[in-house]
């Protein structure tokens, strides 16, 4: 039986002079008031059908393996989003596309519970810029207090 060897198997990414791994989980929370504005924001009104909303920034770099978002107060019945990412600058690149829904598409907001990632693309992507997470709001307008936080798992 052989014993097979990766090419350049010691100039393998370290693992960030920790003995626990260079695994990186980023938190972004939204939180609405009682009549669906998004308190931490630069809005004023209450969050639309869909309206984007920039939840934070993913830094340059970052490989994206996976995300978790977490709906601990429900926001209005039948409200969802589509979670994924957009270039900070505005300009796509071909290598790695914008993808509004990277991380999950229709996400159920309008219960309690625990959404892992559900969109069919599974190849993870390494960001070239800083990206947007972004949030995109369908189903219904948001018109409660509600509260969601998205963790998104990569390795920089």
């Amino acid at each position: 039986m052989a014993t097979i060897t990766k090419k350049n198997v010691r100039n393998q990414a370290p693992f960030g002079g920790v003995p626990y791994g260079n695994l990186t989980v980023k938190p972004y929370s939204m939180v609405t008031n009682a009549s669906g504005v998004f308190t931490d924001s630069n809005g004023s009104s209450a969050v639309g059908i869909g309206d984007v909303i920039n939840l934070g920034i993913l830094p340059a770099g970052i490989t994206l393996y996976d995300a978790l978002t977490l709906v601990s107060d429900a926001f209005t019945a039948l409200a969802t989003a589509d979670i994924g990412f957009a270039y900070v600058d505005g300009v796509d690149d071909s290598d790695v596309p914008q993808d509004a829904n990277y991380f999950g598409s229709a996400l159920a907001l309008d219960a309690q519970g625990r959404l892992p990632a559900d969109n069919a693309t599974v190849i993870p992507v390494k960001l070239p810029k800083e990206a947007y997470l972004t949030v995109t709001i369908a189903g219904a307008a948001l018109a409660e207090a509600g509260r969601l936080d998205v963790l998104i798992y990569g390795v920089q």
